[in-house]
C-alpha cells in the first residue's frame, strides 16, 4: 500500500505556540493531529514536556501522546510504525492529518517517509556505553561514531548521549552506518509545511515565562510522583530539559533558583538546535510570524492556497 503522509505540518522551535495553531487548524478542517514530540509519549510527564492540555486535546483528536509508561523505550522505528498506523485510519475515516511538533528528528521521519532499521535495544550494550559516557564523558562515543559514520553524528547533537548510543547500537548490530538505513519513501503529495518563528528575545521571554509556568504549575511535584511510582531520575526519559535539573534540585544538587536557570538555559540551546531541523531557507516550509495577531487567519489561507481543493 502507498505509504500515508500527513495534509498538514505545523513546525519551529518550542514555545512558539504549534499546539494551539494544530487545534485551531483541525478544528477548521475536521482533522486530528498527530504529535511528534518525544517526550509527549510517556503517560505522567506532562507539565515538563508542555503537552496538550485536556482542554485541546478535548477540542481535537491527539495521537501518540500518552502511549508509553516512562521506564519503556520508543525506537525511532517504533514511533514510525505507530505514526503509520494512526495515518492509516485518519485516512480510513476521512480525517485530514496535520503533525505537528518540535523534534525534528520525528517530524521529518513522517514527512519524508525515513525507512529505519528496526533494530530492537541491546540493554547490554547500552549500560556499557552509558558507563564509558559517564566515566569519561560523551567524548569516546563521538569518536567511534566519527570513524564509523560522519554523516549521523552531523545530525546528532555531540551531548545527546541517548541518540550516540542509538546510532551505534545501529551500527555495531547490523554493520551498516546508522544513516545508510535511513532511507525516503516520498509520498505522492507532499504536506503543506508551516512553520512558527519568533525573533531571538521574544523567542526567549516565551521560553522564560513557559519555564516559570511550569514550576508554579507543579513541575516539581510532577516529577516526585514520578519517583514515588518507580520512575527514578536514572531513566532516559528523565533526562529531558526540566525533569534533569529537578532532580537535580530533589537531590541536593542545585538550588530551586538554579535549577529554574538552568532548565531556561537548555531550553533557549534546544530552540537553537531546532532551528537547525527546520532551516529558513528550507523552500518547502511556509515561515509565519508566530506573536501576528492574525496568525491563524494567515495560517489558514495558506492551507486555503497549498491544500484545500
Amino acid at each position: 500500500m502507498p505509504r500515508p503522509a500527513p495534509d498538514l505540518a505545523i513546525v519551529g522551535a518550542t514555545a512558539t505556540g504549534k499546539t494551539a495553531l494544530a487545534v485551531a487548524l483541525a478544528q477548521r478542517l475536521d482533522a486530528e493531529i498527530l504529535s511528534a514530540d518525544s517526550r509527549q509519549l510517556y503517560r505522567g510527564m506532562d507539565i515538563g514536556t508542555a503537552k496538550p492540555t485536556p482542554t485541546e486535546q478535548a477540542a481535537a483528536r491527539h495521537w501518540l501522546i500518552d502511549i508509553a509508561a516512562p521506564d519503556e523505550t520508543v525506537t525511532l522505528a517504533a514511533f514510525l510504525d505507530l505514526a503509520e498506523s494512526a495515518l492509516r485510519d485518519m485516512h480510513a475515516r476521512r480525517k485530514r492529518a496535520i503533525v505537528a511538533g518540535g523534534t525534528g528528528q520525528y517530524v521529518w521521519s513522517v514527512i519524508e517517509g525515513w525507512r529505519v532499521p528496526r533494530v530492537p535495544p541491546d540493554p547490554e550494550l547500552r549500560r556499557t556505553l552509558e558507563q564509558l559516557a559517564r566515566a569519561e564523558g560523551p567524548g569516546p562515543l563521538v569518536e567511534e561514531l566519527r570513524r564509523s559514520d560522519p554523516d549521523s553524528l552531523a545530525r546528532i547533537d555531540p551531548r545527546n548521549v541517548r541518540r550516540l548510543i542509538r546510532a551505534l547500537e545501529v551500527t555495531r548490530t547490523t554493520g551498516r552506518p546508522f544513516s545508510a538505513w535511513q532511507q525516503r519513501e516520498p509520498a505522492e503529495r507532499a504536506p503543506t509545511i508551516i512553520g512558527l518563528r519568533l525573533e531571538r528575545a521574544e523567542l526567549h521571554r516565551r521560553i522564560d515565562r513557559r519555564v516559570e509556568r511550569m514550576i508554579a504549575d507543579g513541575l516539581i511535584d510532577e516529577v516526585r510522583r514520578l519517583n514515588a511510582s518507580g520512575y527514578g531520575c536514572e531513566l532516559p526519559a528523565m533526562s529531558g530539559i526540566g525533569y534533569r535539573q529537578v532532580c537535580e534540585y530533589l537531590a541536593g544538587v542545585v538550588s530551586l533558583e538554579d535549577a529554574v536557570s538552568r532548565i531556561k538555559t537548555e531550553t533557549h540551546r534546544l530552540a537553537r538546535i531546532q532551528h537547525t531541523w527546520f532551516k529558513p531557507r528550507d523552500t518547502r516550509i511556509v515561515w509565519l510570524e508566530a506573536d501576528a495577531p492574525d496568525l491563524i487567519e494567515r495560517a489558514a489561507r495558506v492551507v486555503a492556497a497549498q491544500l484545500l481543493p
